[in-house]
C-alpha cells in the first residue's frame, strides 16, 4: 500500500486518486531567467521518480510541469542582456531540456509556458473579481486574502508570522501585507497583454493555477515543488484556485528539500553556485541522478566533491555487477536460492518506495541483491536462467531508477549478449581466431570487451 507524506495534513496518508486509476500531477517548473543549478536538478529527478513509480504501480499518470517565462526576474535579466524576454526564454529553455535529458528525466505529458495561458489567467481573475475577492490599486489587481479564511493552511503558520519569502512588490496601500498581485499594470518597456483592467501582465502565483486547472482540471491529485515554494507560492495558488472554483484544489502536496553546498545555502554571492551544465561536463547524468536518489526527497542534501565521487563509485559498483552478469553461464533453470534472493530484494524495493517514495531504502535493496548474487557469481554457480531473472528484475527496477544499466541504451540486445557468450565459449575452446573475429565485430558495434579471471565483461564506448 502506497503512502505519501502530504504537506497539507503533515502526515503520511494512503494514496487514493480522485478518479480511480488516473493520477493528475502538476509540478511547478523553473523561472527560465538563468540556466539550471543543482536544486533544479534535484526537484526534477525527485518528481520524475515519483511519477515513474506511480506508473510502475499501474496508474495512468498525466504529468504536467511548466516554464515560467514572464516574471520580474525574467524582465530584469533580459534587460541586463539587452534582449527581449521571449529571446531569453528561447535561450534558456533548451539548456533545461538538455540537462534534464542527461539526468534521465522523462519528458512531461505537457509543458506549458505561462505566456500561452494569458486568456485563462484573465478568466480566473474575472471570476475572483465577480466573487468580490479582488481590489484595484495603482499598480495592479490584488487578491484579498480576507476572502479566504483558510489562508495559511498549507504552511501552518499564522498570518503575522508569514512575512518572509513574499515574492511581490511592496505596496503600502494593500489592505493586508499578504495580499498578492494577480495582474500587474503595464510599465514602460515591459511585455504586456490586453485585459479588461488595461494592459499588463500576470502575477507569479496566478500563472500556475491557470496552467494546472486548464490542463488537468479544477481538482488534481498531486502538486509538487521545492520546499521554498510552499509559502507564498503554493499557499497563494490554493487561495485563488479554491476561491475561484469553490472546490479542493489539490489532494496531496509534495515538496522536495534543498541542496546545500559545503553546508551552506547555494548562492552566487557565496561563490558556491553549482550549475548542472558544469557538473555534466565532468560527470555522467546518471551519477548526478544517483546522488540525488540516495537521499529521501524530503531530506536535505549537502553537496560536496566527495559526495559526488562516492556516488560515482557506487554507480560503478552496480554497473560492474551488471557487466559481470553477462559472463558465460552454465545452462540450467532458475534455481530456488536465486529466486528467493530476487523475491526478497523485490519486496524491500516495494516496501521502501511505498513508504513515501523512500529511494534510499529502495536502493539498499539493489545492493543487498548484488551482495547475495556475487556469492554465487564468484563460484560460477549461476545458471543462464538465474542470469536472466536478475537482469529482468533490474529492468523492472530501472523503469523507476533509470541508472542501473551501464549505458544510455540500458542493456545489451539479445544478439550482442549472444555474441559475448559465443566469444567466451571460443576462448574456453582456445579458438583464438574466432574469439578475435567476434571481438572486432563487437568493437564495430561500440562494445569493448575486457577479459578478466572471472570471464569477459563489456563496456560500451562513449
Amino acid at each position: 500500500m502506497l503512502k505519501i507524506y502530504n504537506a497539507l495534513t503533515q502526515k503520511k496518508e494512503e494514496f487514493k486518486p480522485i478518479n480511480d486509476n488516473i493520477v493528475n500531477f502538476y509540478l511547478c517548473g523553473p523561472t527560465v531567467y538563468d540556466i539550471p543549478h543543482l536544486g533544479h536538478g534535484r526537484s526534477a529527478v525527485a518528481f520524475d521518480v515519483i511519477r515513474r513509480y506511480l506508473i510502475y504501480k499501474g496508474y495512468k499518470v498525466n504529468f504536467v510541469t511548466n516554464y515560467t517565462d514572464i516574471d520580474d526576474k525574467m524582465i530584469n535579466r533580459a534587460n541586463e542582456k539587452n534582449i527581449s524576454v521571449s529571446q531569453l526564454a528561447d535561450e534558456i529553455i533548451p539548456v533545461y531540456k538538455s540537462d534534464y535529458e542527461a539526468l534521465k528525466v522523462l519528458p512531461p505529458d505537457s509543458q506549458p509556458l505561462a505566456t500561452e495561458y494569458i486568456d485563462s489567467i484573465i478568466d480566473i481573475i474575472k471570476i475572483l473579481e465577480e466573487k468580490g475577492a479582488t481590489y484595484k490599486l495603482d499598480d495592479g489587481i490584488y487578491f484579498d486574502i480576507s476572502k479566504f479564511p483558510e489562508y495559511g493552511k498549507l504552511s501552518k503558520q499564522k498570518l503575522e508570522d508569514l512575512h518572509n519569502g513574499v515574492r511581490v512588490e511592496l505596496n503600502d496601500k494593500k489592505r493586508s501585507f499578504q495580499d498578492f498581485v494577480l495582474w500587474k499594470f503595464e510599465k514602460p518597456g515591459e511585455p504586456s497583454w490586453d485585459s479588461k483592467w488595461g494592459k499588463g501582465r500576470p502575477g507569479w502565483h496566478i500563472e500556475c493555477s491557470a496552467m494546472s486547472t486548464s490542463i488537468l482540471g479544477k481538482s488534481i491529485d498531486i502538486h509538487g515543488g521545492g520546499a521554498d515554494l510552499m509559502f507564498p507560492h503554493h499557499e497563494c495558488e490554493i487561495a485563488q484556485s479554491e476561491t475561484a472554483n469553490g472546490q479542493m484544489f489539490v489532494k496531496y502536496w509534495i515538496h522536495n528539500a534543498f541542496v546545500n553546498v559545503n553546508k551552506e545555502k547555494m548562492s552566487k554571492s557565496l561563490g558556491n553556485f553549482v550549475t548542472l551544465s558544469d557538473l555534466l561536463k565532468k560527470y555522467k547524468g546518471t551519477v548526478l541522478r544517483y546522488l540525488y536518489l540516495q537521499t529521501h526527497h524530503r531530506a536535505p542534501i549537502n553537496f560536496t566533491p566527495e559526495l559526488i565521487d562516492q556516488a560515482k563509485q557506487s554507480l560503478e559498483r552496480i554497473h560492474g555487477f551488471v557487466r559481470n552478469l553477462f559472463v558465460d553461464k552454465r545452462k540450467g533453470g532458475l534455481t530456488d536460492k536465486i529466486a528467493e534472493i530476487i523475491k526478497k530484494a523485490d519486496e524491500k524495493f516495494n516496501k521502501g518506495m511505498d513508504n513515501d517514495f523512500d529511494t534510499s531504502e529502495a536502493l539498499a535493496s539493489v545492493f543487498d541483491l548484488i551482495k547475495n548474487i556475487n556469492l554465487y557469481q564468484k563460484n560460477k554457480e549461476l545458471t543462464d536462467s538465474d542470469q536472466k531473472a536478475v537482469i529482468d528484475h533490474f529492468k523492472k527496477l530501472d523503469t523507476v531508477f533509470a541508472f542501473l544499466f551501464p549505458e544510455t541504451h540500458a542493456e545489451l540486445t539479445e544478439e550482442l549478449m549472444s555474441l559475448i557468450n559465443e566469444r567466451e565459449t571460443a576462448r574456453n575452446n582456445k579458438d583464438w581466431q574466432k574469439a578475435d573475429e567476434i571481438r572486432n565485430k563487437l568493437l564495430d558495434r561500440g562494445i569493448v570487451l575486457e577479459d578478466t579471471p572471472k570471464g569477459t565483461i563489456w563496456i560500451r564506448k562513449d
